[in-house]
């Protein structure tokens, strides 16, 4: 099999006539297809269903120090629901605030108090003029719609495959005051699956940030979301790295459990260390009397420790590994031999990021939809929807049944190689 840089005119000519043939006998297949977003399929949802039946009108709906859970009270989360998080994220309880099921919902409302009430009683950000957010590409692209929603200005940071360039973060937090935050995906980043190493993580919380209302919001959404029980991920508790190098209160951590258990029912998380816990609940009595604490005790009751945890979300690999391997297998057939686009294959998460010839990704999007795929918008990744390559596209492989996303992948490919034939014919 020929690579398309090195085919004539002639051969190409010949590829593009059997492709265009092939894509619309697609096309008239009438499908109705979707890769855009991460969501768990049915049959994940279903391993959770067990967890309904907890709790009943008999059970009793006291936490293990004695709180009446029915009623309003305990801000920061039930002691279970803290420790089951503490164990999912690998930090201590006492640095667990338990909130409701989302925890986008938490970045977001970090953002805002930082704009409007300031950090540790630090002047609030919208009257410090400029304020500048640094974001790693590419990235979760909800992260940057949220700090374009408050008009922070966006920096992309180029990724790597340790993660962030950390030459360019250093360079950015502790020379620029305006700078006054960070988005991270540490393990199985959205979309690229990367995994921070050691380094990475130690350099982070050795930053020395020009603005002291400075703040890594790291967002571990995947922590135990591996795809193979023998060859997992692991890396560094950031809040206990930030104690050692005298940064403590440079963190605030988020998780949830949207895609282990139910994402509109799960329980959301935040970790930071006391400083920025006591700072945080003080302006949280403005917003709320407390979350739902009988959906943290069902949480709790359920899982009952870290090993239950652990032998749900070997079920929940055991659904969506044959949909990553089975990406995996046809990219390397179809994409690879061609010399028209690379991946990587990451080993836990819940995205694949794509990167096709440079130019090329809003046409495959667009091509792949006309087809009726629907993938994720191309630029999604990158800050104002903008990449400078037009070459990432990020695939969800997890919604869709196996044979419905088989057959969405093999659309993508026949697109991908068309948009290809077609770019080098230019």
């Amino acid at each position: 099999m020929k690579r398309y840089q090195e085919m004539t005119k002639e051969e190409l000519l010949q590829e593009k006539a059997g492709l265009l043939a092939e894509y619309e006998k697609i096309k008239a297949q009438g499908l109705a297809l979707d890769m855009s977003r991460g969501k768990p399929g049915a049959d994940q949802l279903e391993l959770s269903m067990p967890m309904m039946d907890v709790l009943t009108s008999k059970s009793l709906l006291k936490s293990e120090n004695g709180f009446d859970l029915r009623n309003y009270g305990v801000l920061d989360g039930i002691p279970e629901a803290k420790r089951l998080v503490a164990g999912m994220i690998g930090c201590k309880p006492e640095n667990v605030m338990i909130y409701g099921n989302s925890s986008l919902n938490i970045m977001y409302d970090q953002i805002a108090r930082a704009m409007f009430d300031g950090i540790c009683g630090n002047t609030p950000w919208s009257k410090q003029g400029t304020v500048k957010f640094l974001c790693p590409v590419p990235g979760y692209d909800r992260h940057f719609a949220i700090t374009g929603h408050f008009g922070i200005e966006m920096i992309p940071i180029d990724m790597n495959e340790n993660g962030p360039d950390m030459d360019a973060v250093e360079s950015y937090v502790n020379n620029d005051a305006s700078v006054k935050g960070i988005w991270c995906v540490p393990k199985y980043s959205n979309p690229s699956g990367i995994v921070y190493s050691d380094e990475v993580v130690r350099r982070f919380a050795a930053l020395k940030p020009a603005a002291p209302d400075f703040r890594i919001f790291w967002d571990n959404a995947y922590a135990i979301h591996h795809l193979y029980e023998e060859d997992q991920a692991e890396i560094l508790d950031i809040l206990s790295e930030c104690e050692k190098a005298g940064n403590p209160d440079m963190v605030f951590e988020f998780c949830s459990t949207s895609k282990v258990t139910f994402p509109g029912s799960g329980i959301a998380a935040l970790a930071s260390s006391a400083a920025n816990i006591a700072d945080i609940k003080a302006q949280l009595t403005f917003q709320t009397i407390g979350y739902d604490k009988i959906n943290q005790l069902r949480h709790a009751a359920y899982f009952k420790d870290m090993e239950g945890v652990k032998a749900h979300m070997e079920k929940q690999a055991a659904c969506i590994r044959p949909k990553f391997e089975m990406i995996d297998e046809l990219l390397g057939r179809e994409i690879a031999p061609r010399g028209i686009g690379s991946w990587i294959n990451p080993k836990g998460g819940y995205f694949i990021s794509f990167s096709a010839l440079e130019g090329c990704a809003k046409e495959i999007v667009a091509k792949c939809k006309e087809a009726g795929v629907t993938l994720t918008g191309a630029g999604a990744p990158f800050p104002y929807g903008k990449d400078p390559k037009d070459s990432v596209i990020r695939i969800a492989p997890t919604y869709p049944s196996l044979e419905e996303l088989t057959k969405a992948a093999e659309v993508f490919v026949t697109v991908v190689k068309l948009v290809s034939v077609e770019k080098f014919l230019q």
